[in-house]
């Protein structure tokens, strides 16, 4: 019998292979991503992990263990830390300031995704709100596996696929997936809906957010 966290993976076996597919992720291993993509991904993506993190903290404090209390309350500290010093990396590489960074707005998809994830870790049921920050612990997980195979011509690529290939950040993974496993196995069959929405959609948000990064999206009017 398959786990719940994968029957959540089968579910979205077509975003999954279109985010495989999209040019932004093959040209990491080409190495022909634009330059200017990449940077525009990084910047948003260092906005992005700030409210992801006032997700992880929100639950943290709705979950039931201290084991788990403990384990989220950590990520959200080390989406800071961590994974923005591979950003500051990137940045200071091309002379950008974190003081300049925090004076750009998100991007259109990002300010949807991430008013995604702070409606579903306040609002909804704690097991749709474990369903809907799994994607961007997992799907990163898999695209780098599937990256490292191939490798990058481009150092900053390589750099970037060796982060989220790395046995370190698997482990932190497997070791949310291993919680999602216990706190998934006692969803009632009408309520595993809406558990698989919360998964699904926030991993499309996963898609978009690099189909934004290349296609450089910006709003229609000005928002500030």
């Amino acid at each position: 019998m398959k786990t719940p966290t994968q029957r959540l993976w089968d579910s979205i076996e077509d975003i999954f292979k279109a985010i495989l597919e999209h040019p932004f992720i093959e040209g990491l291993t080409t190495g022909d991503l634009r330059l200017e993509s990449f940077k525009y991904y990084v910047i948003q993506d260092s906005l992005y992990l700030r409210d992801f993190s006032r997700a992880l903290s929100r639950l943290s404090s709705r979950s039931r263990r201290d084991e788990w209390i403990s384990m989220f309350a950590e990520h959200a500290k080390t989406a800071i830390d961590v994974e923005k010093s591979l950003h500051r990396s990137f940045l200071a590489e091309w002379g950008i300031g974190e003081e300049e960074i925090m004076k750009k707005p998100q991007s259109p998809v990002n300010y949807a995704y991430t008013s995604h994830l702070l409606r579903m870790t306040s609002e909804e049921s704690y097991e749709e709100a474990i369903a809907a920050v799994l994607p961007c612990y997992w799907i990163y997980l898999e695209v780098g596996k599937h990256l490292e195979r191939k490798g990058s011509p481009n150092p900053l690529y390589r750099r970037w696929i060796e982060t989220y290939s790395s046995s370190t950040y698997e482990s932190v993974v497997r070791a949310v997936l291993k919680v999602a496993d216990t706190i998934l196995s006692r969803v009632e069959s009408d309520a595993w809906t809406s558990v698989e929405r919360a998964f699904r959609i926030s991993s499309i948000y996963e898609y978009l957010f690099w189909d934004s990064a290349y296609r450089l999206e910006d709003w229609v009017f000005k928002v500030w």
